[in-house]
């Protein structure tokens, strides 16, 4: 088990590793060559490799795939791009939450769907997610348009496609770095849940992996709700900046009850709030978007998902070493949702970072 354990969190720091670097260099590329070319690529490459982890004969070669995974999946600056390029501005948060709708409808149905596959063979999930990825490909090239105009195309400057240097897009204003600040306290936050959950609720509350996956299948069909259906709709009565601030409220209280639930009751009804707390995510999408122009949305998509896979890649390294000192020999019950807690900090950060910062430019108010 502790073998397997290294193994994984090795292939997901390949993963995320990888992400980080693409990211930047695929939103640049997607800015002088258009979103639909990068994205095409993108679901070419991801279903050959999904097809190599199916044929994989070796762990080394499933080590690799994952790395090849995280460069494809960094399409998704592209892919946000895209949809900024078609969306007027005072409705891009309803889209992005409709975006992050759909994303947690895989999010139920893939691990459901692989799990049956596996009881025929430990290949047929990688077999049939790369005949999804490649009926992905085949659509997009039958079906979807170009998004953005020869004339709003920019020559790509590869020093600003670096991973590090391609954050520049962020600093150029205290309103878009504030948000990339928010952006990566929720990414963080949201890491240490995702990273502890399934222990947590084990060695708290002495869950069977049948009481976590059906608490998770839950959390993923309120997930759809909240995003797709209630943040839009929340955008629409109180604005973008409000929708975010009340998230963010909700965010903080309901990690602070998961990490001090002391009966699993308790752990389910935080569990609910924190799922109203991602409300705040498509708002905060949109502010982001607001700050720059038409021809420069693949670099600012790119530098935001580097942002995430930072977190995706610092955040289970940080987080599951908090919580093996939580529960240490020694440590009592109560000391062993301390990660949580941590994410409820962070949650709270955030909340005057966004108070002060996130507005849309005067250009926005005025024009969107």
């Amino acid at each position: 088990m502790v073998g397997a354990a290294r193994v994984f969190g090795l292939m997901a720091g390949a993963w995320a590793s990888m992400n980080f670097i693409a990211s930047p260099i695929l939103g640049a590329l997607s800015d002088r060559y258009g979103r639909r070319r990068v994205i095409l690529i993108s679901a070419f490459g991801f279903s050959l490799d999904l097809l190599i982890m199916a044929l994989a004969p070796t762990i080394t070669w499933l080590f690799i795939g994952r790395a090849v995974s995280g460069l494809t999946a960094a399409s998704y600056s592209a892919a946000a791009a895209y949809l900024a390029d078609v969306t007027p501005p005072d409705q891009r948060a309803r889209r992005f939450g409709w975006l992050s709708a759909v994303y947690a409808t895989g999010m139920i149905l893939g691990p459901a769907v692989g799990g049956a596959l596996g009881e025929i063979s430990p290949r047929a999930p990688f077999y049939a997610a790369a005949g999804l990825a490649a009926l992905g490909w085949v659509y997009g090239l039958v079906v979807l348009p170009e998004s953005l105009p020869l004339e709003l195309r920019t020559k790509v400057a590869w020093h600003s496609a670096n991973p590090v240097r391609s954050f520049g897009i962020l600093a150029r204003d205290n309103g878009l770095l504030g948000l990339a600040g928010v952006q990566l306290l929720i990414q963080l936050a949201s890491t240490a849940a995702n990273t502890v959950f399934v222990l947590y609720a084990g060695f708290r509350y002495h869950w069977t992996s049948v009481d976590v996956g059906l608490l998770l299948m839950g959390f993923g069909a309120g997930n759809i709700l909240v995003t797709g259906l209630i943040a839009p709709r929340l955008v629409e009565r109180v604005g973008e900046r409000a929708t975010l601030l009340v998230g963010l409220v909700i965010a903080a209280i309901s990690f602070s009850g998961l990490g001090l639930a002391t009966t699993g009751l308790q752990f389910c009804v935080a569990s609910i709030l924190s799922c109203l707390g991602n409300v705040c995510g498509p708002p905060l999408q949109a502010l982001e978007t607001r700050r720059v122009g038409p021809t420069e949305q693949g670099r600012l998509q790119g530098a935001l998902n580097g942002v995430t896979a930072l977190s995706a890649l610092a955040g289970p390294i940080f987080f599951s070493q908090v919580f093996a000192w939580s529960v240490a020999a020694g440590a009592t019950p109560a000391r062993s949702g301390t990660a949580l807690l941590i994410g409820a900090g962070l949650m709270t950060i955030a909340l005057p970072i966004a108070f002060a910062l996130a507005r849309p430019p005067e250009s926005a108010r005025t024009t969107g």
